[in-house]
């Protein structure tokens, strides 16, 4: 009933926040365990928007507005202040479209939408590099940089990277203010860990974990598709997928997940 009502909506938005809230809490939201990360995203962006968009009311007069704001709201879990200390508020942040500026945001909305004051760690993965291009330490200073201001701010606790050859983490190791705490390496690309990678961080305190992530966890025609299918936008080629955000908030003594979910962005380029 709320298809038309949505779609009138996403017409006249400029940007689109999506949260997904505690994946946890879904329940009959959740039918199958997605194989990969890509389905997991893909699968959680479009549960939302079709929930998102059934409740949406048809009234002719509704406001009209900038940031559109799409959440499942039975699914929205804030932390406990009491419990706080007691958890670890983890994030990696993915920017598929969007700049250094993009980062701040992302993390302003994480901290309002879990109730905290600050995240205790973000791992970056910045924009892909175009093909033919290899990664290099002045493509990363912006966003390293934007990091490290969030840092100062107390936003953030500690900041870690993804995907950094010995290299170029020696350079950013070197470079930065404030050094990475953590570098995470994709398990696809090499099975073991590069003994030179290893010594460095064992050297320099930088924990090296492992993640399985494909290179675009969100790329605009992924995002297009779902935004098309969910709600049978004409006009879905409009948006752009800023950055997508993944949180994860453990209990510190027992190593488990009490929540876990998604906040992503998008603009809509209208022609």
């Amino acid at each position: 009933m709320g298809t038309d009502g949505a779609r009138a909506l996403l017409e006249r938005a400029a940007t689109l926040t999506l949260q997904t809230g505690n994946l946890l809490n879904w329940g009959c939201l959740r039918k199958k365990c997605p194989a990969t990360p890509g389905e997991e995203v893909r699968d959680c962006i479009q549960k939302t928007l079709t929930e998102w968009s059934s409740k949406v009311g048809q009234e002719p007069n509704q406001e009209i507005l900038e940031v559109l704001e799409c959440t499942v709201a039975q699914a929205v879990e804030k932390i406990n202040p009491e419990e706080r200390d007691e958890l670890k508020v983890s994030a990696k942040l993915f920017l598929v479209g969007s700049n250094s500026s993009s980062i701040r945001d992302a993390v302003d909305l994480a901290c309002s939408a879990l109730g905290v004051a600050q995240l205790d760690s973000v791992i970056i993965a910045p924009p892909p590099v175009e093909d033919g291009i290899s990664l290099s330490l002045e493509y990363l200073q912006p966003y390293w940089q934007e990091l490290e201001n969030l840092v100062q701010n107390k936003k953030i606790v500690a900041i870690g990277t993804s995907d950094l050859d010995k290299t170029l983490l020696e350079q950013l190791y070197l470079w930065a203010q404030v050094k990475p705490s953590s570098n995470q390496v994709n398990l696809a690309s090499c099975c073991v860990m590069p003994p030179d990678l290893t010594a460095f961080a064992k050297e320099f305190d930088i924990q090296l974990l492992t993640h399985n992530d494909p290179k675009e966890l969100l790329c605009e025609a992924s995002f297009r598709e779902v935004l098309h299918e969910s709600i049978q936008n004409t006009k879905a080629h409009e948006w752009i997928p800023l950055w997508l955000l993944r949180y994860s908030v453990i209990v510190k003594s027992r190593g488990i997940i009490k929540s876990k979910g998604y906040i992503m962005q998008a603009r809509r380029n209208a022609s």
